[in-house]
């Protein structure tokens, strides 16, 4: 009886690692569920695609849970995510997808293996970078800011979602009391709340967070401010150009 010959492609091991990292978790589950139905084990693809977007929705999800002073390196989570994928394959289709192509079955090209990571990640970075432009939209919309000072207009922003103006002004009062709202150079400060804890943000120049006596005005000051507000947590956050600039933290 003459053998045949498989017609349907597989993807290889490299391909998890290669097109995973380029197009995300989605890839992943793209190329274990069309290997699963190459080797003839369909049953296996519905779990496969349930738990690749569980897993899709917690990655992203958890990237935004990621406090601000945490910086990660950027290949970090890519790299996490193609591990995992390559060793999926690993256990459970390296083994019959090496026999299926010692029988004659195909492999998919390298060309096929980047066109799906490009599409895999258009799907994945769409709905994440609207996700991130509602959000600010919403956050912007709830940003008010207060001005003090009759010559000078030292400006407070805020957000009045979870800090009240009466706060703000609390928060003005203890910078004109201690001098840091003066006569001479225009301040801006941006303050939120952390349930008992409120963290402002002062715009600084760039290299104060490794120059010692720049820092000792900033130190007092904060120490200065648990008097006005004893029944709270004060921390500075420096910043340098923009508020996730954050330089220095001062507790």
């Amino acid at each position: 009886m003459e053998n045949r010959i498989p017609r349907r492609k597989i993807f290889k091991d490299k391909t998890f690692w290669v097109g995973t990292f380029l197009g995300g978790p989605l890839v992943a589950g793209y190329l274990l569920s069309e290997n699963f139905k190459t080797l003839g084990q369909p049953e296996k693809v519905k779990p496969t695609w349930i738990i690749t977007i569980i897993a899709t929705i917690v990655i992203f999800s958890g990237i935004f849970l990621i406090p601000e002073n945490i910086n990660l390196p950027n290949q970090i989570i890519p790299i996490a995510y193609s591990i995992i994928a390559y060793g999926l394959f690993k256990k459970y289709q390296e083994e019959k997808s090496n026999e299926y192509i010692n029988s004659g079955g195909l492999i998919h090209s390298w060309w096929r293996v980047i066109a799906i990571a490009i599409i895999g990640l258009m799907i994945t970075i769409v709905p994440v970078f609207a996700i991130v432009y509602a959000s600010d939209t919403i956050e912007q919309a709830s940003i008010s800011t207060k001005t003090y000072g009759l010559d000078l207009k030292h400006e407070i922003a805020f957000n009045e979602k979870n800090i009240s103006e009466q706060e703000i002004d609390k928060i003005a009062e203890g910078f004109r009391e201690t001098g840091f709202f003066d006569s001479s150079v225009a301040k801006y400060v941006y303050a939120d709340k952390n349930e008992d804890k409120y963290e402002i943000s002062i715009s600084v120049i760039e290299g104060i967070a490794n120059d010692k006596n720049a820092l000792q005005p900033f130190v007092e000051l904060r120490s200065q401010m648990d008097d006005f507000f004893p029944n709270n947590i004060i921390e500075f956050k420096l910043t340098v150009d923009y508020l996730d600039n954050v330089v220095k933290v001062l507790k």
